[in-house]
């Protein structure tokens, strides 16, 4: 990869995408013996898209809200990213093989690489630890009107997610992503 981009200095990175939406999940929750904790239900089915990518060496994140997941949507998100990374920097995204990650190298921006994980191993993606701590601590058990409430508790669920100093790096950085990144 180094000999590819000379001139560039390379991140790792990891990419996932999470829904958000009415649709609570279930999550853990301190309760007495024998009586089932109370917790809100919604039926409607609107939903939205947190993409994310995570730098686990250093708890640099670049993450969009988008309406969709697909094809166009993750083009959308890689052009972003893209365009946040230095002009020095070379970027090396580890992502699962779903297929709306399936874009053509012409698809792709000049300064990223993408690396698909193999099949069913979500574990070593650590930015599913992330979606994780989000829904216990913030998106669990909430009912929200409408799209735009959804939105704004993704927003904010993020945002206070990364308001802690080094919280990201301490969900992402796996031992051995911290040998290979260094």
């Amino acid at each position: 990869m180094a000999e590819a981009h000379p001139t560039k200095r390379l991140q790792l990175w990891f990419q996932d995408e999470a829904r958000i939406g009415n649709k609570g999940r279930v999550c853990h929750r301190w309760w007495l013996r024998g009586q089932r904790p109370p917790g809100l239900c919604d039926r409607r089915y609107q939903w939205t898209y947190i993409f994310s990518a995570v730098r686990p060496a250093t708890g640099d994140d670049f993450t969009l809200v988008l309406p969709e997941v697909s094809t166009r949507a993750t083009r959308l998100f890689f052009d972003a990213f893209a365009g946040a990374l230095p002009e020095d920097v070379h970027a090396v995204v580890v992502l699962d093989g779903a297929g709306w990650h399936q874009l053509r190298p012409a698809d792709l921006p000049a300064n990223l690489t993408l690396v698909t994980l193999p099949p069913y191993s979500p574990e070593l993606n650590p930015v599913e630890r992330v979606w994780l701590y989000l829904r216990e601590r913030f998106l669990s058990l909430r009912l929200l009107d409408d799209t735009e409430a959804i939105i704004d508790a993704c927003c904010d669920a993020w945002n206070a997610l990364t308001d802690e100093p080094r919280r990201l790096q301490s969900l992402c950085a796996y031992p051995w992503i911290m040998r290979v990144a260094s």
